[in-house]
């Protein structure tokens, strides 16, 4: 653990003021010596542990997890969900993909239709895309501004900054509310896009995934980082820190999403509730009845004690 906690420490942008994308190598796997098999024997282990933890949180109720996340087409998002998400119980969790806003969405403030869709506590909230689509498609496709019909003089040249400091605000609201913000930049080469791809192309059972409209987001890439890097600088914060994650090899950005979930939630002190007295004392009385029902004796319940 002690290896990837310095992992997601280096990953994790804790000094924004400073971040360049360019620093960061999509193909980095922090000087660890695994193979792919080996990776996933790891993370299986650890998506036991985030099994126990998010039980942990549902039975505490008191804390809810936002996990974001961002990336170009192929970065791996939904692979992420997969294999990282895959143990944890349905019953706490939700995943939600955001697509392009309705009329509806559109006809409100950009953030609205996210906010509807925040975990309860307990519960661990997956947004697949997000309300950074509004400072990252938006901005590399400027015609987008203009079906949100907002006021001309709200629309102009200073609206990304305005729209930082409200994600900024938004986040750190959610943060005085008990709800942990955890957010990953899947940072995928564009070769590594170039391969899957293709790969997507070349196998049968791949190719519902190709979008034409991957190829022509492919061809912004260079204004898509430069949004990416803005974003990143504006909108990481000690209560919502952003990761950027090495996507391009699958197994190494799947242990280090885990792995910082993992760091996040233990640090939340989850308890399960504890038993009074009286309820424990009643509950040694069944449990001897329950036993010897078990065992084929005949018993009866003793009958619920009435609340106080």
């Amino acid at each position: 653990m002690t290896t990837f906690t310095k992992l997601n420490n280096k990953y994790r942008i804790d000094n924004p003021g400073r971040f360049r994308l360019a620093a960061h190598d999509p193909a980095d796997t922090g000087g660890i010596a695994l193979d792919k098999k080996a990776g996933k024997a790891i993370l299986a282990q650890d998506t036991e542990r985030l099994k126990e933890l998010q039980e942990r949180l549902y039975a505490h109720g008191r804390w809810a997890v936002l996990v974001v996340l961002q990336g170009m087409d192929t970065s791996g998002k939904d692979g992420v969900i997969e294999h990282v998400m895959g143990a944890i119980n349905p019953q706490g969790c939700e995943v939600r993909s955001f697509k392009a806003p309705s009329e509806e969405e559109l006809a409100h403030d950009f953030l609205w239709r996210a906010a509807k869709h925040l975990p309860e506590r307990g519960r661990i909230g997956i947004f697949n895309r997000s309300y950074y689509e509004e400072v990252l498609v938006v901005r590399v496709h400027p015609e987008l501004l203009a079906r949100q019909k907002l006021p001309e003089q709200l629309a102009g040249k200073d609206i990304w900054e305005q729209r930082f400091e409200d994600i900024r605000t938004f986040e750190s609201h959610l943060a005085n509310s008990g709800l942990l913000v955890l957010k990953f930049f899947l940072h995928i080469s564009k070769e590594e896009q170039c391969q899957r791809l293709l790969a997507r192309l070349d196998a049968p059972a791949k190719r519902w995934k190709f979008s034409f409209g991957d190829i022509a987001e492919r061809k912004l890439w260079d204004k898509y980082m430069a949004a990416y890097e803005d974003m990143i600088s504006a909108t990481s914060q000690p209560q919502a820190p952003w990761y950027v994650v090495p996507a391009d090899h699958k197994w190494f950005a799947r242990l280090v999403v885990g792995r910082a979930m993992i760091e996040a939630l233990s640090r939340l002190d989850l308890r399960f509730p504890k038993v009074g007295a009286g309820e424990l004392r009643e509950m040694t009385k069944i449990r001897a009845m329950l036993g010897a029902e078990a065992d084929g004796k005949t018993a009866k319940l003793p009958p619920r004690r009435k609340a106080e």
